[in-house]
């Protein structure tokens, strides 16, 4: 093992490596969110292609940023929670098997969930803003212009509505990212593959499709919950009750973009993470900072 891989990730570094990725595939969050929050219309079936031009073409090109700011906010909360309190139990669980693996990456993305609620529920409405009718339209101007007004207009205990959700979909997503890239990692490293780029990569998209399948219906659920007017869901069980009712592939709507978004974002996420923490990250025997 050559002297940078020995390096640790900073707690930290899951954040700042997603950046990039957020910012890159953004527009397809925009996208799937838009899709899940559709409801079912007869003879009316976009593609992802085809949504992504009807946004543009009826409110511009900016619509597909809408909601970068609470998009960054989510990364420097949610991400960097599940994957700061990840690298912080990996130096006292020993995480060599998948079990170990999935079980403190659940536990971290359950917890990252939670601290991220509040950016996720702004991220949704945000980009969902476009879609409403004008007199309906929440007209956020940012994320910290929706923190004050959903506390002054709906109560600060707003910010967790949805928060179950995001916490199951977190442990979900972070068991497929997280667990799944360690462990596809660790069996091309051992089968003799080079700790490089193209092991990252491959490593990633594995994860990425696992996260995908396991978060999905999850996410589809989250988003309605999170976008819905107070009331409309009586709890967890009624959302997915009433989104079952249009059907079992409402739970898949949006999967797409979902897929084409969590691809090249997972893949500049670790990347990303193990280019900071080959060069930057700490020796077992250093202090973390």
């Amino acid at each position: 093992m050559s002297y940078n891989e020995k390096r640790i990730s900073r707690w930290y570094f899951g954040g700042l490596a997603s950046t990039l990725g957020t910012i890159v595939t953004h527009p397809l969050d925009v996208v799937k969110v838009q899709m899940q929050t559709q409801k079912r219309v007869k003879k009316q079936k976009l593609s992802t292609v085809g949504f992504m031009h009807m946004l543009v073409k009826q409110h511009g090109i900016y619509s597909l940023f809408k909601g970068i700011s609470a998009s960054l906010m989510r990364q420097y909360t949610y991400t960097m929670a599940r994957f700061g309190i990840y690298a912080a139990g990996a130096r006292v669980v020993d995480t060599h098997s998948m079990t170990s693996k999935v079980l403190l990456s659940a536990f971290s993305g359950a917890a990252g969930g939670l601290i991220g609620a509040p950016a996720d529920l702004l991220n949704v409405r945000l980009q969902n803003d476009v879609k409403l009718p004008l007199e309906n339209r929440r007209n956020y101007k940012n994320v910290f212009d929706g923190l004050v007004r959903v506390c002054r207009e709906e109560g600060c205990f707003s910010l967790l509505n949805g928060a179950s959700f995001a916490a199951l979909r977190g442990a979900f997503m972070t068991v497929g990212q997280i667990a799944f890239y360690e462990q596809t990692k660790d069996i091309l490293l051992t089968a003799g593959f080079p700790a490089r780029a193209d092991t990252y990569v491959f490593s990633s998209i594995i994860s990425a499709i696992a996260a995908t399948l396991l978060t999905q219906p999850i996410d589809v659920a989250k988003t309605r919950s999170m976008n819905a007017a107070p009331g409309k869901y009586r709890s967890l069980t009624d959302v997915f009750y009433k989104t079952a009712l249009e059907g079992p592939m409402a739970f898949y709507k949006g999967s797409i973009p979902a897929l084409l978004r969590l691809v090249p974002h997972t893949v500049l996420l670790f990347v990303s993470l193990e280019f900071l923490r080959s060069y930057f990250g700490y020796l077992p025997n250093e202090k973390s900072v």
